[in-house]
């Protein structure tokens, strides 16, 4: 019996986004189960020479005549908040498909369209009032004049996407539950986004080949830096912790948007000595970072819908990692990651979550072993590539679903070496098979040494909070307790 045949649509690398490297770790996987051509931006030239060993790989432009040429049992197209997607948009929107939708909200895709593909912006302004009314219209304006605020994720603009798809994957309950408020009749499958799971890293081997102390407590950020990913909030327990006495530092691994004043934001804080922003960082040089930190820290808000990569990166390296509790961040089981509620107390729980991390090393380790338990269960590429091939037997009638290779048809060993500075390429290095011994240990969920109620007492003291700060003590408490 022949594989069915997928037409797979998707950036890959040198394309400038984290779904390049998240096709080129999925696609040995997925094609277990499926033939599978890969299309591609007309024009790219993909990087790792395994994709046109393993794939047959053709220009997008192709895809319409394909169709015609032969019979494919499934279209996937993967969508996300990038100029990466321009072809694949046009695609999905005359030849209906799957969208694998990454990000929610497509609005800054949108307006980055009108602009430099469509040259007319104001069929941009237009379709924003005809979608979203008066409010629309008056957003648009703003957008069009670089006036970017917290408003502009009210309005997803993915509309297009949904009405013209035949089907649709995301990676969270979240996206899956507002695409349905959209179009309510779209089938549609929650499939986990699968990362390799990456080595465990010597800290103070890592520490040593990148210059930072031995013992300093070192916060740590990972990926595109921008105005949603609270670095002010984290800036100012990062002063905290120094007033106290505390050589905490720093680090921004990853690149600073044109639009966000990072430098300008150190400077006012005149905290210039305990911050280091890396800009690109090699896949190396990535890793030893998060292997380098105390803490990670990956926040943001508001939410456009995403599944970060590089958090479950993170979170696969076995490091403690904050993140906000929006979205499909929301999501995570409790005791994976340690929670920040958006709003007026975030900065308030940062501190207190780094009061408690960094004064017990013992509760960080137990967090992080946690957290790459969960990620090993829950978040493989073979579990993503099963969750991709059973939505589509079911959606386009497959005759039944089968492994047609016992293997994956390529190992991650073998990829060529890529542009690695993003955060997922940058963290994905890291090879399935766990260490010697090291797989056993992952999926024991290991208990603190003392009650973490204790833990969170001392850090609300240490914060110097009453019985005044009662809403944000229960905030804190409820998350802290969620730790266990």
């Amino acid at each position: 019996m022949q594989p069915p045949r997928i037409a797979y649509c998707s950036p890959v690398n040198p394309a400038s986004t984290g779904i390049s490297d998240y096709s080129e770790e999925l696609l040995p996987y997925l094609g277990q189960y499926a033939a599978i051509t890969l299309f591609v931006e007309d024009g790219l030239r993909p990087s790792n020479p395994r994709l046109a060993e393993h794939l047959e790989v053709l220009p997008l432009r192709r895809l319409e005549r394909e169709l015609r040429r032969r019979r494919y049992d499934g279209i996937v197209y993967h969508l996300g908040n990038s100029p990466a997607h321009a072809g694949i948009w046009r695609a999905a929107q005359r030849l209906p498909g799957v969208v694998v939708l990454h990000d929610f909200v497509l609005h800054h895709f949108m307006l980055w369209y009108a602009a430099n593909v469509e040259h007319d912006i104001q069929r941009y302004v237009r379709a924003m009032g005809e979608r979203y009314g008066e409010a629309g219209a008056h957003m648009a304006q703003l957008m069009i004049r670089s006036r970017f605020t917290d408003a502009a994720f009210d309005f997803p603009c993915c509309e297009p996407a949904l009405e013209a798809a035949r089907g649709l994957i995301t990676h969270s309950r979240y996206v899956q539950a507002r695409a349905a408020t959209i179009r309510p009749e779209l089938p549609s499958a929650v499939v986990p986004m699968g990362v390799p799971l990456p080595p465990l890293i010597d800290r103070a081997t890592a520490r040593a080949g990148l210059g930072l102390p031995p013992e300093a407590p070192v916060l740590a950020s990972f990926g595109h830096i921008n105005a949603w990913k609270r670095v002010e909030s984290t800036l100012r327990a990062l002063a905290t912790l120094r007033a106290e006495g505390h050589d905490a530092r720093y680090i921004l691994v990853g690149s600073v948007s044109p639009n966000y004043d990072l430098r300008g934001l150190i400077a006012r804080t005149r905290l210039g000595d305990a911050v280091t922003v890396t800009g690109y960082a090699p896949r190396e040089q990535f890793e030893a970072y998060v292997a380098a930190a105390d803490l990670c820290v990956n926040l943001r808000y508001p939410t456009g819908g995403e599944t970060s990569a590089s958090l479950l990166r993170l979170l696969g390296a076995g490091r403690p990692t904050l993140v906000s509790a929006v979205g499909s961040f929301a999501e995570l089981p409790p005791g994976v990651a340690a929670q920040v509620d958006p709003g007026p107390a975030e900065g308030e729980q940062i501190l207190a979550y780094c009061q408690l991390l960094l004064g017990r090393p013992e509760l960080a380790a137990a967090l992080g072993a946690r957290a790459r338990a969960y990620v090993a269960a829950e978040h493989s590429l073979e579990r993503a590539a099963l969750g991709y091939a059973r939505f589509l037997a079911r959606l386009y009638g497959w005759p039944a679903l089968a492994r047609y290779h016992e293997q994956p048809l390529w190992t991650l060993e073998e990829r060529a070496h890529r542009g690695e500075g993003r955060p997922g390429a940058a963290a994905a290095g890291g090879v399935n098979a766990s260490a010697p011994g090291e797989r056993r240990a992952a999926s024991q969920v290991l208990a603190p040494a003392e009650p973490l109620i204790g833990g969170a007492a001392r850090a609300a003291a240490e914060l110097g909070l009453t019985e005044d700060d009662t809403p944000l003590l229960v905030a804190v408490a409820r998350r802290i307790g969620e730790l266990q």
